[in-house]
């Protein structure tokens, strides 16, 4: 990947996170922002998606496909930020067409190899990242026309913010997909099965999730996030065991390790709710967290690889990295949601570890020890 390149998904990550301080300090005067959907925007959809779209294309430089995505995005986290929603529709639909015709050429138009146990895991999720995308993308444009112009349904949780919310969804994929692809490929058949029902387990885990949100049905969020967990310890079981020993694999252990923190955040806000003792200040910190976590710990760990992925091995300290990644996603930006004066601080400190993860030079010298990376 390009410097430049590097410089625009940089500048697009920092500045979501600082969107999203603002988002909670900045009232706005009379007429408050919805600087959230900027916070979300920028990071799932405008530098996530692209990098998405730039891995699937296979080359070294973003092609016509990539700007034009990236562009669009843009354009479209324009638009709902300032609630341009007949704008909105044309741009989710073109950007779903795109991705779709990406998937097309690159995995073919029926997903068959979902079905097909010969087919490396590693691929399947590839593929449902693009798919997840695409339809993501399409779905919101529909929401948009129902909220806001049609009214065909009325549901209170079928909101833009849950949709765009799951335009993480992709980015969880794609890291799955690089997770599984840097475990051997030596092993017995029961290892193949264990893959293929993770995949599984995964995909249609989210998309049951997802329909139990719409319809506020907390004890079945309960029962599925509860199977996505125990899916997430088999799939860091594989991993650690499984992994090859390359220097990628300490900042996918992390973030798997983010991921099963999001879990946890995640059943403890349902299972406020599920009790009856949801205290809507407890209930907002924990949501918050979980999509910090989510967002800059567990989706970032994996785009961390996919930009750097020709450059390993980096020379950096990894481990020192993951704890100030840690400590700044999972202690300091939660603390900036807190406490005002917090918020600069955590911000610069995300900076510093963006930083390090963009722009450490490739190089045979790094300082990790070969082995242990």
């Amino acid at each position: 990947m390009s410097r430049s390149l590097r410089w625009t998904f940089f500048v697009l990550m920092s500045l979501a996170l600082g969107f999203g301080f603002l988002d909670r300090w900045w009232a706005g005067g009379t007429a408050p922002m919805p600087l959230e959907r900027l916070h979300i925007f920028l990071f799932n959809l405008c530098a996530g998606g692209t990098i998405l779209v730039y891995h699937s294309e296979g080359r070294d430089r973003l092609t016509w496909r990539g700007t034009v995505f990236l562009v669009m995005s843009m354009a479209y986290a324009l638009a709902a930020f300032f609630s341009l929603y007949a704008l909105c529709v044309p741009l989710a639909w073109a950007l779903s067409a795109l991705v779709e015709t990406l998937r097309w050429r690159v995995f073919g138009v029926f997903p068959r190899d979902f079905f097909d146990l010969r087919v490396r895991v590693a691929r399947k999720f590839h593929q449902a990242s693009l798919l997840c995308l695409s339809i993501g993308l399409f779905l919101s444009g529909v929401v948009i026309l129902n909220n806001h112009f049609f009214h065909w349904v009325h549901w209170p949780r079928l909101e833009l913010r849950s949709f765009f919310l799951g335009f993480s969804f992709p980015l969880s994929l794609i890291t799955m997909s690089v997770m599984f692809r840097l475990i051997r490929e030596q092993f017995p058949s029961a290892v193949r099965v264990l893959k293929n029902v993770a995949f599984w387990t995964v995909n249609l885990g989210v998309i049951l999730f997802f329909v139990f949100i719409i319809f506020d049905y907390f004890g079945l969020q309960l029962v599925v996030s509860s199977v996505l967990t125990l899916c997430v310890l088999l799939i860091f079981g594989l991993y650690t065991r499984l992994g090859l020993p390359e220097q990628q694999k300490n900042f996918l252990t992390s973030g798997i390790c983010f991921l099963l923190f999001t879990a946890v955040t995640g059943i403890a806000y349902i299972a406020l709710h599920y009790a009856g003792r949801y205290d809507p200040e407890t209930g907002a910190f924990l949501l918050r967290l979980h999509a910090l976590v989510s967002l800059y710990g567990w989706n970032l760990s994996g785009l961390t690889v996919l930009c750097r992925y020709h450059d390993f091995p980096i020379r950096l300290h990894s481990r020192r990295l993951i704890a100030g990644h840690w400590l700044t996603v999972a202690v300091a930006a939660p603390l900036g949601y807190t406490v005002p004066m917090a918020a600069p601080v955590a911000w610069i400190g995300f900076v510093a570890v963006l930083y390090a993860i963009f722009f450490s030079e490739p190089g045979a010298g790094r300082y990790d020890d070969p082995v242990a990376a």
